[in-house]
C-alpha cells in the first residue's frame, strides 16, 4: 500500500495542526517497513521532516504553492495528477482546509474543529465562507474522516450531515517522552536565563489570535486579579502573532499592569516542556477548541491548569482542571485568585492532571489511523497484531 500525506498546512511548524502532523508522522514510522509513505512538504518545511528521511519518501513541493489560494488550487488540480502518476492508494489531508474533491485513490481527512460555525469573525469573510460552505461539500466526498474528539465528530454530523458512526473518532496524543514531570528547579533556572522570567507566573500557550483564543478577556481578568491582590504573579503569553494579534498587543499595552504581561513569541519544541514545568499555572481560556493540546501537555509536565469547557475542552481535560466561563471576566479573575492564593488547591490539580494526560497516547492512535487507511482494501490486516 502506498500512502501520501499532504503537510502544506503546518505553517512552518508553528500551529497545533503542525504538532498533529509531526507527531502522527513520527508515530507512523514503525509501519514504514510494510507500507510506503510519501510525505509531501513545502520546500521550507522539509527540515521539519528530517527525522523521517530514509524511512519515508520526502517529496518537496515548490514554495510557489504556499499561499492559501494557490495551495487550494494545488490540492484540487495538481495533486490529483501526481497521485495517479505515482499510483497512490491513500491520500491523507490532515486539515479540512485542503480536503481534495476528486482523486483516483482513497481520500482521508482529519477535521480538527469547525470553529467557523462557533466563533464569529475567526477568519476573514472569504475563509469563513470557505469553512462554512465549500468544506461541507468536500467533507462528503471523503472516504474516511478522522475527528479528533467526540465534540468535533458531533459538529461534523450537525453541520455537514456526516453521521458520527461513519466517522473515526481518534483523539490526539502527546509525546510522553518529552512532556513529563521533571526537575522544576532546573526548568525555572532555564526559563529565567532564557526569558528573565521568575515564578510565579500564569502561562498561556497559544498563537495570538483574536477573538478566538480570548486573550483580551484574560488580560482583563489578570488586571482585576492584580488590582485586588497586589500579587507579584505575572501573565506570560507564548505564541506567534496570528489574525487579530494587534488587538491583543493593544490590550496588554493599555493594561494597568502592562509591566507584568510578557510576550515570548513562538516557543520551540525543545524548550516548551521546561516552560510548562516552570509555570505556576497554565491558563487556557479559549472560546472554542476542536481538541486543545496545550492543557494536556501542561498536565503531563505537572503544571496545574485553568481552562474552559468550550468545544472539546471539557471532554479533553475532564475533572483535572479548574473550569471557567471564558466569556465571564469576573469568573476568570476569581479562578486566578483561587489558584494563586491557595497552594493546596493548585497542587491538588497536579496528580489529577498527570492521570488525565495518560489517556492521550500516539502509539495507540497511529494504529487506529492505519486501520482507517486500510479499510477499503480487501484482505487487509489488523495493524499491530
Amino acid at each position: 500500500m502506498k500512502i501520501a500525506i499532504s503537510t502544506s498546512v503546518i505553517q512552518r511548524g508553528k500551529t497545533g495542526v503542525a504538532q498533529y502532523v509531526l507527531a502522527l508522522t513520527k508515530a507512523l514510522l514503525p509501519y514504514a517497513d510494510v507500507v510506503k509513505f510519501h510525505i509531501l512538504a513545502l520546500a521550507q518545511d522539509l527540515p521539519l521532516f528530517e527525522f523521517a528521511r530514509g524511512r519515508m519518501e520526502i517529496v518537496p513541493v515548490d514554495e510557489q504553492w504556499r499561499p492559501a489560494v494557490r495551495n487550494i488550487w494545488w490540492h484540487q488540480q495538481v495533486l490529483p495528477q501526481w497521485l495517479e502518476k505515482n499510483e497512490i492508494d491513500v491520500l491523507h489531508v490532515p486539515s479540512y482546509r485542503r480536503m481534495v474533491h476528486t482523486a483516483h485513490c482513497h481520500l482521508v481527512s482529519t477535521i480538527h474543529d469547525l470553529a467557523p460555525f462557533h466563533v464569529k469573525k475567526k477568519y476573514d469573510l472569504a475563509r469563513m465562507i470557505y469553512g462554512r460552505v465549500i468544506v461541507k461539500h468536500l467533507a462528503r466526498r471523503q472516504n474516511g474522516i478522522i475527528a479528533v474528539s467526540t465534540s468535533t465528530a458531533q459538529d461534523i454530523e450537525h453541520y455537514f450531515g456526516v453521521p458520527v458512526q461513519k466517522q473515526n473518532v481518534i483523539l490526539n496524543g502527546i509525546d510522553h517522552a518529552r512532556f513529563k514531570p521533571g526537575d522544576r528547579a532546573a526548568a525555572c533556572a532555564q526559563v529565567e536565563q532564557r526569558w528573565q522570567l521568575q515564578e510565579p507566573f500564569f502561562l498561556y500557550v497559544s498563537r495570538l489570535e483574536h477573538p478566538a483564543k480570548n486573550h483580551t478577556r484574560l488580560i482583563e481578568a489578570f488586571d482585576q486579579f492584580k488590582s485586588s491582590t497586589g500579587s507579584p504573579w505575572q501573565l506570560v503569553l507564548a505564541g506567534s502573532d496570528w489574525h487579530g494579534a494587534e488587538h491583543i498587543h493593544a490590550a496588554a499595552r493599555d493594561s494597568r499592569h502592562a509591566k507584568d504581561i510578557r510576550f515570548l513569541g513562538f516557543v520551540e519544541d525543545a524548550v516548551l516542556p521546561d516552560l510548562y514545568r516552570a509555570a505556576s499555572t497554565m491558563v487556557y481560556p479559549s472560546l472554542f477548541e476542536g481538541f486543545g493540546l496545550p492543557p494536556i501537555e501542561a498536565m503531563a509536565c505537572g503544571c496545574p491548569v485553568i481552562t474552559s469547557k468550550s468545544g472539546s475542552l471539557g471532554e479533553v481535560v475532564g475533572n483535572a482542571a479548574r473550569i471557567v466561563n471564558p466569556e465571564d471576566v469576573g469568573d476568570m479573575a476569581q479562578a486566578l485568585l483561587e489558584v494563586a492564593s491557595h497552594r493546596e488547591k493548585r497542587e491538588a490539580l497536579i496528580p489529577a492532571g498527570l492521570q488525565n494526560a495518560r489517556r492521550f497516547n500516539w502509539d495507540d492512535n497511529a494504529k487506529r489511523v492505519m486501520e482507517v487507511y486500510e479499510k477499503p482494501f480487501t484482505g487487509s490486516r489488523s495493524w499491530g497484531g
